[in-house]
């Protein structure tokens, strides 16, 4: 997938003022809209026109986009940067495109990824005179979940200035991280979103939770895997072996004739909650190298234990 740049789409300097992006996306509409032009590739340019004025109109996309944009050129391969969307405090829906609209891959890559906002969490309307709620993801560690913390998290807030021009500024606000907290959940803070008018109250903040890439653990729902590695011996035989939990280690017993994929389920050693979720072990049989003569007479040993053993055998039948 190619960075798209929105801005020579539109012709137009990264500086550019919202009239100058508003005046250049009007005259490329008139000139490609499929209904009027002549052009061989109207539709497809005028979608590309399209595509453009939605990112830089908003001010919040606009920030966004000049942010990840800074490390890439027109034409060059793209993957959003993992985690890109955390951390950035935005109000109303999010960034996802208005409802209709068809966007590329690019566009949907970037600001698809989003999150919307918390369910009954709509933004507050100016008859209140009360500001809107703002929005942000954060990244927490897994074993937060499990325990509950107190974490200072670090907002990167669109702020526009008088000339239209959108640029981020970063606060940070300590958080109480629940017990038992899942994926995709939010946290409410209450009065810490975008400021009232006239006096009135300020609204709120609604932090969307995920969690950061484990090098043990996934998750799924409330359910924790690992994947386990165990010895041909310890499968075959059974054995009890020390496995790691987000909440401690524990003693995991092998039964004997274990395959590999076999899952052991530890029942309520998942997320917290009620019901608490599960833990599931998924065994991977490691054999150990031949690195020695010991080791390779052990499994030549092995060899001659089962000589009609072929773990072919299923693609010749």
């Amino acid at each position: 997938m190619e960075f798209k740049d929105y801005y020579a789409t539109l012709g137009v300097d990264r500086s550019a003022s919202p009239e100058d992006i508003k005046r250049a996306y009007r005259k490329l509409a008139r000139k490609y809209h499929p209904d009027v032009s002549k052009e061989a590739d109207a539709e497809a340019r005028f979608k590309e026109v399209s595509e453009a004025y939605e990112a830089l109109s908003d001010p919040e996309k606009r920030a966004a986009y000049d942010e990840v944009g800074r490390r890439y050129r027109r034409g060059q391969e793209f993957q959003p940067p993992p985690g890109w969307d955390s951390g950035y405090e935005y109000s109303g829906r999010g960034f996802g495109p208005e409802e209709g609209m068809d966007f590329s891959d690019f566009f949907e890559s970037l600001f698809g990824r989003a999150t919307r906002a918390a369910p009954g969490a709509a933004q507050r309307g100016p008859v209140h005179a009360a500001g809107g709620d703002h929005h942000a993801k954060i990244v927490i560690d897994l074993e937060d979940a499990y325990r509950g913390a107190r974490r200072t998290v670090s907002l990167r807030v669109p702020v526009t200035d008088a000339q239209g021009r959108t640029t981020l500024q970063e606060r940070q606000l300590d958080v109480n991280i629940p017990k038992g907290m899942r994926e995709g959940q939010h946290l409410r803070l209450a009065g810490q979103g975008g400021p009232g008018s006239g006096g009135g109250p300020a609204g709120d903040l609604y932090l969307e939770i995920a969690f950061r890439p484990h090098p043990h653990f996934r998750v799924d729902g409330r359910d924790v895997y690992l994947d386990l590695p165990v010895t041909p011996w310890e499968a075959a035989l059974g054995a009890q072996v020390d496995a790691p939990t987000p909440d401690g280690r524990v003693q995991l017993g092998i039964p004997s004739g274990s395959a590999p994929g076999r899952k052991l389920r530890l029942k309520g050693k998942g997320l917290p909650g009620n019901p608490p979720g599960d833990m599931y072990a998924v065994l991977h049989i490691v054999a150990p190298p031949a690195t020695t003569e010991a080791s390779k007479e052990a499994y030549a040993a092995l060899a001659r234990a089962f000589p009609h053993f072929d773990p072919r055998g299923a693609w010749k039948a």
